[in-house]
Formats: structure tokens, C-alpha cells, sequence
């Protein structure tokens, strides 16, 4: 069975309780009807536990739920129409959380993310990857580096895939004067970064330290929406051993006005690639102005 996400394993549990309960039946009253023991459906509605589309369907009959727009939407969290993805010959250095992550985005049509340290993993070089991971993460040995720098390499096939991955990145200055790597690393990220935020499908807006304080000093996150069906949309926050992943719509509406603030606080497209470029070329001041 396709291991699903395990923020959407808890949304599609928590929809078909709600649909039980609307019908009015017990956990131990569908799982007869089902000619299922009742530990599965509790495990279902608790995402401790996979669905497969046809599972969810003979519920939602049960239930009397003949909305299609209702039942497409719980069988696409089900995983209907998903393939093993490319990322689960990794899972012997890849984290259970960080595979939901690949899986997230690479289902994903837009992604909004506010960086305050590093640099976004879809646009980073090799090298930066490789520095990158050697600092994080320095228990581990030159395989592990490998595969992880070649996780991040093919996570950016989604920029290129039809339709590409729309990405709208926020970043702190902080994460352009890093010198992850040393210059000539920095150097060569600066110039895929000005050369990225050229593309159509990908906005790059810089927030100077002249910005002042903000909200997105207070930790990176990403949202992710979803083509057709915006209530699958996810907050995705790093933590330094986890990741959060929030679903609840207040705090989706909370963090995509987050993230509009910010917007209005960065420089403008042109004036963030004119900035990045400036320090690219070796120009420390680079572009001063805090307001679009």
C-alpha cells in the first residue's frame, strides 16, 4: 500500500469521522456493515493507519455521502491515483517526516516559503548542499552526505516538471551573507539564485536587514497548495530534530496572511535580483530600501 503523509492520514481520519458521526452511527456499527473488524476504522480515523481508496469509498457509501466533490477530494487524501515516489529508495537515510515532506512537494502546484537562514533546498547548488549538510549533520559519513545532496539534487526536478512547481521564496539577507561553503561556494549559489529568480514560475523577494524586525525572523516555513482542492493545503515548520505540519484552516489563514505581510515588507522582484546580484559581484551594501 503507498505509505501516505501522515498529515494527510489524520485529515482523511479526521473528515471520515465527521461523516460517521453526521450519520449517526458508531465506529463498531460501520466496521460491521464494512465486514471489518473495528480496530481498522478507529485506526483509520486516527491516521495511525493507511486507507486505500476503495476503503474510503465503501465507507463514504455507508455513510450515505454522495457529494463528489467531497468523495474525489478524501480519495485524492487516500492517495488515489499516486505512484511510489522516487524518494522512498533513499529510506534508509531519509527520515519517515523529511519523505512526507518530498511527497507534499511534489504533489504540490504553488509553494510559498520564508527562509531566514539558508537557502530554499530547490534552488541550492551541489556544493552548497554538500557544505551545507556536512555542517548540519557532521555524525555522518561520505555516503550519507552523498545520497542526502543527491536527495536535494532530484527534488528540484518539480521546477522543471509540466506543469513546474510554482515557488514565491522570502528571504532574510542573512541567508545570501552566509557563507556557507566559503566565497567561491557562496559565490557560485548567489549566481543560481539571480539566474532562478529570472524564471517565470519562481518569484524571489530579498528582506533586508533595513526591513527591521518581522514576523518570518521568528522561524523559515513553507505552505504548500494543492491543484483543484485548496483544503489540502499544509504549513510545514522545521524544527532542529522534527518538522511540524500544520493543517487546521485558522492556521492556514494565518500563515498565508503571514506570509502576504512579509511580502509587502520585501524588496520587489527586480529589486531583489538587482540586490542579490550586488553581492554576488561583490557589492556589500548591496540595495538599502526596506519597502516594495
Amino acid at each position: 500500500m503507498q505509505q501516505i503523509p501522515a498529515v494527510r492520514r489524520r485529515k482523511l481520519g479526521a473528515e471520515l469521522r465527521r461523516q460517521r458521526d453526521l450519520a449517526g452511527m458508531t465506529s463498531g456499527e460501520a466496521a460491521h456493515r464494512a465486514g471489518w473488524h473495528q480496530s481498522k476504522v478507529s485506526r483509520i480515523e486516527t491516521g495511525r493507519s493507511s486507507a486505500r481508496p476503495e476503503d474510503v469509498a465503501c465507507l463514504l457509501d455507508i455513510y450515505g455521502v454522495r457529494d463528489r466533490e467531497l468523495r474525489d477530494l478524501l480519495a485524492t487524501l487516500a492517495g488515489k491515483g499516486h505512484q511510489r515516489g522516487w524518494w522512498h529508495d533513499f529510506r534508509d537515510v531519509l527520515p519517515a517526516e523529511y519523505r512526507d515532506f518530498i511527497s507534499l512537494e511534489t504533489g504540490a502546484c504553488r509553494a510559498r516559503t520564508v527562509e531566514n537562514s539558508v537557502v530554499p533546498g530547490l534552488l541550492q547548488t551541489p556544493a552548497y548542499a554538500r557544505a551545507l549538510t556536512r555542517s548540519v549533520l557532521p555524525e555522518l559519513d561520505a555516503r550519507e552526505v552523498d545520497a542526502l545532496v543527491e536527495v536535494r539534487m532530484a527534488r528540484q526536478a518539480v521546477l522543471e516538471q509540466d506543469p513546474p512547481l510554482e515557488l514565491h521564496a522570502l528571504l532574510d539577507e542573512a541567508v545570501l551573507r552566509r557563507l556557507v561553503g566559503g566565497e567561491e561556494v557562496m559565490g557560485a549559489q548567489l549566481r543560481r539564485l539571480a539566474e532562478a529568480a529570472a524564471l517565470p514560475r519562481i518569484r524571489l523577494q530579498v528582506l533586508p536587514f533595513a526591513a527591521g524586525g518581522h514576523i518570518g525572523v521568528t522561524g523559515s516555513f513553507v505552505i504548500f497548495s494543492f491543484p483543484l482542492i485548496a483544503d489540502l493545503d499544509v504549513v510545514v515548520i522545521d524544527h532542529l530534530t522534527s518538522s511540524l505540519y500544520v493543517d487546521r484552516q485558522d492556521d492556514l489563514r494565518a500563515y498565508s496572511a503571514a506570509f502576504d505581510r512579509l511580502c509587502s515588507h520585501a524588496l520587489t522582484y527586480d529589486d531583489s535580483l538587482a540586490f542579490i546580484s550586488g553581492i554576488s559581484s561583490g557589492n556589500g551594501s548591496g540595495m538599502g530600501s526596506g519597502n516594495s
